[in-house]
């Protein structure tokens, strides 16, 4: 047994000895230089810019990410000066494959050489860097490329961050963070973290080349919580807004939860932001059985005029939707009963109700309807261009876009095909709250999460034809720990989306309206605002293409009017100078397995030789015939309210 434990001794003083003198040796010998390293760059085909997150894999199953200009910088003992086969493999990417099947491509590893990998790219949207966390720019510095950001390799010692929010506050760009992750301890804060940077044309970047954070830090350097509370527990804030307070100062103010845990609330209120203490303070607390607050979550906040008045709308998530607002004025926003949420729970149609008009004073009250409230907005869906497939969404945002002249909503599906939380879509309405009804799909994460996207409107480009948007880029709920992507995880992902891309021609609602006693008219959203007849809006009569944007597989449709007097639609108008009212598919011929592609009918009422268009028979079939032969295909209108909100004009952006 002595012998034993003698020849292990000596073999432990072996071992420690050579790790001894490789350290020695290694703290003599001279650090890396970039003439070191074999440089990879993996460029987007289509733009030749570098594309972030690409995996290159040896045969060995070395694991390699492009940072953020889409560089790798290899330098493996073994491996240099000599042809190296890498497996590539992206989100939304894919390169091609070789003759045996194998996506990727073989290398000479030669140190201070250069390769560029030309990546095919599936998404519609552009990934483009990432915003938060260690190492974005890692490897272009190791190779002694010149990176945009101040701070490239570690900022405010973070290692991850949780779901974006932003406020534009004092002229500058307020960015806050749930969770919040370190170098030095596994765990970070939970507190909300912030940081600020200059507006793109006041001294910030240009969206395209990234974000200069600055943190706010404690007297350690790491990000510190902003809006930390005596009692123990987690703390969230979302619904971030600004508003001037009765003295005539800019404030900042957000809805808070304090939480136990994912499924526990401890209280909720609002919080508002001091300027001196530089963090947030609360205004209203609340116990979460109260139900003080009409929703639980806020989301993103959006401004909105109302008949000259301003108000924030809310894009509130889980499932997202526009049900709630409050008008900018400093008494209102800081007092729950003067919000006002989207609701037909007091009969007839959707209409805009104070929260606190519909429950009084009574708690109880106050806690069957925050039930119900929740109850009725349940039933949001959208439906898939392309497949006619429901989604369920998830989280997002909703904000004006002007080369659109819609809103557009960037948000996350729950449940998606690649990923559980993974997969981002865009949709357009043609009021803030809605219609909302089919959506393309532009983001995909195989197995991996990129919950809470969020678009930044302020960096909108060339009109807001360009946005970006960001999300959290995450295994959970959607991956797995072991599979981790290195510095990625758990980070912010900027993406950059055309709205002129033919991917994104979607359609819209053609609504049918009263024009006269028993004539009807069929107009889409954007003829109806230009005629004033929101107000005679019947119904959504069904869905197809703006005229401006249909393509080669479609026929234009136009309108008409009979010798009666009635309005009809056509595909063969007598007059050239005609106007097109929408784009639809031909009325026979191959189309794609979608059952939300239904032929569209007229049909002729016997007595009055009035005209209605319609997927379905009407309701009331008396004296109504149908024409033998559809006049095109659409897209069917979905199940569900039909939520207008015509008063809701945008904000210009100063």
């Amino acid at each position: 047994m002595a012998h034993g434990m003698t020849l292990m001794t000596r073999k432990s003083l072996s071992v420690a000895a050579v790790v001894t003198i490789l350290l020695i040796a290694s703290a003599a010998g001279e650090p890396n230089h970039a003439g070191d390293y074999f440089a990879i760059q993996v460029v987007d085909r289509q733009t030749g810019r570098g594309v972030p997150l690409v995996e290159l894999k040896t045969t060995n199953n070395i694991r390699y990410f492009t940072d953020s200009n889409g560089i790798v910088a290899f330098l493996e003992p073994g491996l240099m000066d000599r042809e190296v086969f890498f497996f590539v493999e992206s989100h939304g990417y894919e390169f091609p494959k070789d003759g045996f099947g194998f996506h990727g491509t073989r290398l000479r590893t030669t140190p201070g050489a250069t390769a560029v990998v030309k990546i095919d790219r599936i998404n519609i949207a552009e990934r483009l860097y990432r915003v938060t966390g260690q190492g974005i720019y890692r490897d272009s510095v190791l190779v002694g490329r010149p990176v945009p950001l101040a701070n490239p390799v570690l900022n405010g010692q973070v290692t991850g961050q949780d779901s974006v929010d932003t406020c534009i506050y004092h002229d500058r760009l307020f960015w806050f963070w749930g969770d919040t992750g370190r170098v030095s301890y596994p765990l970070g804060h939970f507190a909300m973290a912030g940081a600020v940077s200059d507006l793109p044309g006041r001294g910030g970047l240009d969206p395209a080349v990234g974000v200069n954070l600055e943190y706010f830090v404690d007297k350690d350097g790491f990000s510190r919580p902003m809006a930390r509370l005596k009692e123990p527990g987690l703390v969230w804030l979302d619904g971030f807004l600004a508003v001037r307070d009765n003295d005539g100062c800019e404030r900042m103010v957000a809805k808070y939860a304090r939480l136990k845990d994912l499924g526990t609330t401890l209280e909720r209120g609002l919080m508002a932001f001091n300027d001196d203490t530089g963090s947030f303070e609360p205004v209203i607390r609340s116990d979460p059985n109260s139900d003080v607050l009409p929703s639980p979550d806020f989301g993103h906040a959006f401004p909105v005029t109302v008949n000259g008045r301003r108000y924030y709308y809310f894009a509130m998530p889980f499932p997202l939707r526009v049900r709630m607002r409050v008008e900018a004025v400093w008494n209102s926003v800081i007092d729950p009963n003067h919000y006002e949420v989207l609701t037909a729970l007091q009969g007839g149609r959707h209409r805009w109700v104070r929260f606190g008009e519909i429950t009084g004073a009574d708690v109880s009250a106050r806690a069957r309807m925050a039930k119900a409230l929740k109850q009725e907005k349940e039933n949001i869906r959208f439906h898939d261009m392309e497949s006619g497939k429901e989604i369920t969404p998830h989280g997002g945002s909703v904000y004006f876009n002007a080369h659109r002249h819609k809103w557009v909503a960037i948000f996350l599906q729950i449940g998606g095909e690649s990923s559980m939380l993974g997969e981002v879509w865009y949709a357009e309405a043609d009021t803030p709250v809605g219609p909302w009804a089919y959506a393309r799909k532009v983001a995909t994460h195989n197995k991996y999460s990129f919950y809470n996207p969020k678009h930044h409107p302020y960096f909108d480009q060339d009109g807001g034809r360009t946005i970006y948007f960001e999300g959290t880029y995450s295994w959970t709920f959607s991956g797995s720990e072991e599979r981790a992507t290195p510095r990625y995880d758990y980070n912010q992902i900027m993406y950059r989306l055309n709205l002129d891309d033919p991917c994104l021609v979607l359609p819209t609602p053609v609504y049918e309206i009263r024009d006269g006693e028993d004539n009807r008219r069929y107009l889409p959203g954007e003829a109806v605002a230009q005629a004033g007849k929101w107000e005679d809006v019947e119904s959504v009569a069904f869905y197809a293409v703006n005229p401006r944007r249909g393509d080669n597989r479609m026929i234009t449709v136009y309108a008409d009017k009979l010798p009666n007097g009635f309005a009809s639609l056509t595909t063969h108008p007598g007059d050239a100078s005609a106007t097109p009212v929408f784009h639809a598919l031909p009325p026979t011929g191959q189309t794609p397995a979608n059952e939300c592609i239904v032929p569209l009918y007229a049909y002729r009422h016997a007595d009055s030789g009035r005209r209605l268009y319609a997927t379905q028979t009407p309701s009331d079939q008396a004296g109504w015939s149908r024409e033998q032969e559809p006049l095109c295909q659409v897209w069917k209108t979905p199940p569900g309210p039909m939520l207008l909100d015509a008063e809701g004009r945008p904000i210009e952006r100063q």
